[in-house]
């Protein structure tokens, strides 16, 4: 079923897109174990300050974004929110132009509380603006522009001072303002939720089995980001300007790359293939000196991952939100476990510095992270299979060739003699049409589509869609 999008509808995401990515780059370059913040610190020659100062920052950071669904609860609430966010952190920023005092420590907990609220809110955005089949290239997208412009801010840092490169962060944070004016609220927020609630065994929630153990693997997955913030990183301080440049480049080509891959391809496998990366890479670390050859390994390995990982648990949440109504709670707290992550990780890493052999302790460290990791996905898989019908990430009957789905489709209609208004109903819900999107097409009730797929389960013997779906893709019987 095809369906037409107008200009407004495309202006829309337009606008929502470039005003998360211009926030995002005053975030990651500034705030959030910035450049620009690092070198202003070391400009004041407070060097003892500056853990103090990003862990403030950092665990505001979290508490914010945990909390911002209790505060914004809908969109119109969400527009306001980012739009005094912004004038916020325009203001704290420009504290950082005064000699060191209160005033930073002060500064950096408001701007670390209202970005927090900016994030969570957004995701009003990403609910109501791109469909549920948008959102995976949604996430790609913005997670490569906002990276894009970290590193040239980043460059421009290094190669000059922080001072330089903090107007320009300023710079892009008003530049947000004119695009977050010309956002409008969807008329019905909730009809993003209610579409596919019909299709769900089970109800889900914030405190439902699946959303704990994604915001458990999300947690768990991104201590290994922390202790590269505190260790690798650190190791590799010598090639300040390579660092600038290179750091986040195997990131993007990841996302631009995954992004890109046809349907056909299941993106399952290229998660394992990216969480032995991160294995492979703290091998590495641990094993090779600290020359500009072993760096280029080890951070495409290690950050090229990352892309990965970043991309699948952001996805993720994009499709839980047709699920939940309060879109900020959704990405307040996935977006806190990765916050979380980072800040153990980072803990576990300022410890492991003290220590003798700290690169041989933190790749352990770091490989039993992993460990862990391997152990909570299968049980995370089947848990988003059971619930989210169509994700990229997850197995489906559109992943099968043209030809191998009309087979079994045409052996499943004789052996189990599906009529053919069945084979109709069964062939749309394998490519993840919601019962609404099924009989629109089909020009009859969801009523009647309901009775369909009660039939068609009582004759496969199956007692979801997850069963369903498994039988087409293993095609053991058919």
């Amino acid at each position: 079923m095809s369906t037409k999008v107008s200009n407004g509808e495309i202006k829309q995401k337009n606008l929502s897109v470039i005003s998360f990515c211009l926030f995002s780059a005053w975030n990651l370059s500034f705030l959030f174990e910035g450049q620009v913040l690092y070198s202003i610190i070391e400009s004041a020659q407070i060097d003892g300050t500056a853990p103090a100062l990003v862990k403030a920052a950092v665990l505001t950071v979290f508490i914010g974004l945990f909390t911002s669904g209790f505060l914004v609860k809908k969109q119109v609430a969400a527009k306001v929110t980012m739009i005094i966010s912004i004038f916020v952190c325009i203001a704290g920023s420009l504290i950082f132009y005064l000699p060191f005092s209160i005033l930073w420590y002060i500064s950096i907990i408001s701007i670390a509380y209202f970005s927090s609220l900016f994030l969570a809110s957004w995701g009003f955005y990403f609910k109501t603006n791109f469909i549920s089949e948008e959102r995976f290239k949604t996430a790609a997208d913005i997670l490569i522009y906002s990276n894009i412009l970290m590193i040239i801010i980043n460059v421009l840092t290094v190669s000059t001072s922080g001072y330089i490169g903090l107007p320009i962060t300023i710079i892009a944070l008003a530049g947000t303002l004119p695009f977050l004016f010309r956002l409008e609220p969807h008329i019905d927020e909730k009809a993003f939720s209610k579409i596919n609630n019909t299709e769900l065994t089970q109800p889900i929630t914030i405190i439902s089995k699946p959303f704990i153990l994604l915001s458990l693997f999300i947690l768990i997955i991104t201590i290994n980001s922390g202790l590269m913030y505190q260790v690798v990183n650190p190791a590799f301080v010598h090639f300040k300007l390579l660092t600038a440049y290179y750091w986040s480049i195997p990131y993007i080509l990841a996302l631009l790359i995954l992004r890109n891959i046809p349907t056909g391809i299941n993106k399952t496998y290229v998660l394992y293939i990216a969480i032995a990366m991160i294995g492979l890479s703290y091998i590495l670390f641990m094993w090779l000196d600290r020359s500009v050859i072993s760096y280029l390994l080890i951070n495409t390995l290690m950050l090229g991952a990352f892309g990965v990982c970043d991309l699948f648990w952001w996805s993720i949440l994009g499709s839980y939100l047709d699920f939940l109504d309060n879109a900020a709670q959704v990405l307040g707290i996935g977006l806190s476990m990765n916050v979380l992550g980072i800040f153990v990780g980072g803990a576990i890493g300022n410890k492991i510095t003290s220590l003798e052999n700290p690169y041989f302790i933190a790749s352990i460290v770091a490989l039993v992270v992993i460990f862990a990791v391997l152990i909570i996905f299968p049980i995370l898989y089947i848990e988003l299979n059971r619930h989210l019908k169509n994700h990229e990430f997850l197995m489906k009957f559109t992943d099968l060739p043209k030809n191998k789905q009309d087979k079994t489709m045409l052996k499943l209609k004789n052996i189990k003699q599906l009529t053919e208004r069945e084979v109709e109903v069964v062939t749309m819900l394998l490519r993840g049409y919601t019962y609404k999107a099924i009989a629109e097409n089909l020009f009859i009730t969801e009523n009647t589509i309901k009775y369909h797929v009660k039939n068609i389960y009582q004759k496969l013997e199956v007692k979801s869609k997850m069963e369903l779906i498994k039988m087409f893709v293993d095609n053991k019987e058919y």
